[in-house]
């Protein structure tokens, strides 16, 4: 039953005890037999009506109680009643809470609800729309990702072959904004890649992006401390903005993209149903047509459409994307071998020569090879397709390989043509009997040594001995220089001497 309505009494004496007696809200309840709360109610209408207690002494009853009640509106007028669609697209905005479009409501209407009413009115309105749009999200926010669960055949137009394309679907929370592209498969890099070209379609950046908890982006999934792995982390962090990964079949954590691969579905995917593709970029690009449609299709509820809806929310509030577009990459474990080179994909990549032994991490991106130890970045490369060969950076190699390198294999020839012709070839036999010259460098080295010591004549006295015995290695030379072989009297004889003739020499007639 409704309490009954205090006399003007009551509430004059209310005025006086409080206003002018100086008595607390509690001690005028007491003293008055009613609430505190209900003291503090004509008070404060008091208040606003402008009556202290000199006022109130010079008011007839029926006068104050004018001051005090303002008189019943009536709830009929057209103007009374907010546009909840419009106040539901303004929440979304960053700072503006339903106190402020109240106090904007009111100002602007003589005849406006009070705010107790304009809030319940606004959430039985709210009450009407889908479950997945009563979420409010601020303008900028979020942007949802998933994959869609139907996929499209790709035909090889020269075997025949259908593959199944996966379809990418992306939605910002605000505006409902929607992209959408097929991807080959559902990779780390196919994930990664999709989201880009999501965030160049909107043209800014968000402040959240939300996935799913694939294992493609995730490297340890759990429920309430999700790990991204370490190229969604670069991502995001190339990006500025922050992952916060949907908890583990919890499809209401991302209530957005959710709906919005059913509109993909339903607008995009059932219209091409009966078309037939032949490749990833045919496909894309009837999708992308479809799109343009699909987010200019007007709101049952709200006013607009996504597009709209994305250029007055989202897009003023979307941070700009960064200069240089985020390029894949992937994370490699290479052992450095005693060449100091590391392998990948059969080319090899040199690195610090003190690093021999060690275990670096390779960052292999489309051009580059990078290696880094102890997270510090020790080398990098143009990425080579070219199998069995070497990459080598001069800095990398100790100081005594670096003057190999000095050294080319016309030029070893050159300098053994300077001592003399049996040094000549000496060099040549240990440049064309290696399976590759960089082999022999070291015993051409080793030669030169030689000649320092033993004087160049006495060096190609040596190698002249070593060819008459047929062993022209560093090792015979050397061996010959240091017994003093090479200022014996030479083993190849000057003419050719005569065979004695016995019975066992058959002669030229015999063949005959």
């Amino acid at each position: 039953m409704p309490t009954n309505r205090i006399t003007m009494r009551r509430i004059r004496e209310t005025l006086r005890l409080h206003l002018q007696a100086g008595l607390s809200y509690n001690e005028v309840g007491r003293a008055l037999k009613i609430s505190k709360s209900a003291v503090g109610k004509y008070v404060s209408l008091a208040r606003v009506a402008g009556v202290d207690w000199a006022v109130a002494q010079t008011l007839t009853d029926e006068e104050l109680e004018a001051r005090l009640y303002r008189p019943p509106m009536p709830r009929s007028s057209y103007q009374l009643t907010p546009d909840f669609a419009a106040v539901h697209q303004e929440l979304k905005r960053p700072g503006v809470t339903l106190q402020l479009l109240w106090e904007e409501y009111a100002a602007a209407n003589e005849l406006a609800y009070k705010y107790t009413s304009f809030c319940v009115k606004y959430r039985a309105w709210a009450q009407g729309l889908k479950r997945s749009m009563r979420q409010t999200h601020l303008a900028g926010e979020k942007l949802f990702v998933d994959y869609a669960g139907q996929t499209v055949p790709l035909a090889d137009a020269a075997t025949g072959e259908i593959t199944a394309a996966q379809i990418f679907v992306a939605t910002l929370g605000a505006s409902n904004y929607t992209y959408a592209c097929a991807t080959r498969r559902q990779t780390t890099a196919d994930w990664i890649g999709a989201q880009i070209q999501a965030l160049e379609f909107f043209g800014g950046v968000p402040r959240l992006i939300v996935p799913d908890q694939a294992r493609a982006l995730i490297k340890h999934p759990d429920r309430y401390d999700p790990q991204p792995n370490a190229l969604y982390d670069e991502f995001a962090a190339h990006y500025g903005c922050a992952l916060l990964a949907a908890r583990p079949a919890h499809p209401r954590d991302k209530p957005k993209v959710e709906n919005a691969v059913l509109v993909v579905e339903r607008w995009i995917l059932a219209r091409l149903r009966n078309r037939r593709f032949f490749s990833l970029a045919e496909l894309n690009q009837a999708i992308a047509k479809l799109l343009v449609d699909l987010n200019q299709r007007p709101f049952k509820k709200l006013p607009g459409c996504r597009r709209s809806a994305f250029e007055a929310l989202d897009a003023p509030v979307l941070r700009p994307l960064p200069p240089q577009r985020f390029e894949l990459f992937s994370w490699k474990t290479a052992k450095v071998s005693i060449d100091y080179h590391v392998e990948f994909e059969g080319h090899y990549y040199s690195v610090p020569h003190r690093l021999v032994g060690q275990v670096v991490e390779l960052r292999v991106t489309a051009k580059l090879v990078e290696a880094f130890c102890a997270h510090q970045r020790v080398a990098s490369h143009a990425r080579s397709a070219h199998r069995g060969q070497h990459t080598t950076v001069a800095e990398h190699m100790p100081a005594s390989h670096r003057a190999h390198l000095e050294w080319t294999p016309a030029k070893l020839i050159d300098w053994g043509r300077r001592i003399g012709v049996s040094a000549a070839a000496v060099v040549t036999w240990q440049l064309e009997r290696r399976p590759h010259p960089e082999q022999g460098y070291r015993a051409c080295l080793g030669l030169q040594r030689l000649a320092r010591e033993y004087t160049p004549a006495r060096l190609e006295a040596a190698c002249t001995r070593a060819l008459a015995i047929r062993s022209p290695t560093y090792r015979s030379v050397a061996s010959i220089l240091k017994t003093g072989l090479d200022r014996q009297p030479s083993l190849l004889p000057t003419t050719t001497p005569a065979l004695p003739a016995h019975e066992n020499v058959r002669g030229p007639d015999y063949y005959h």
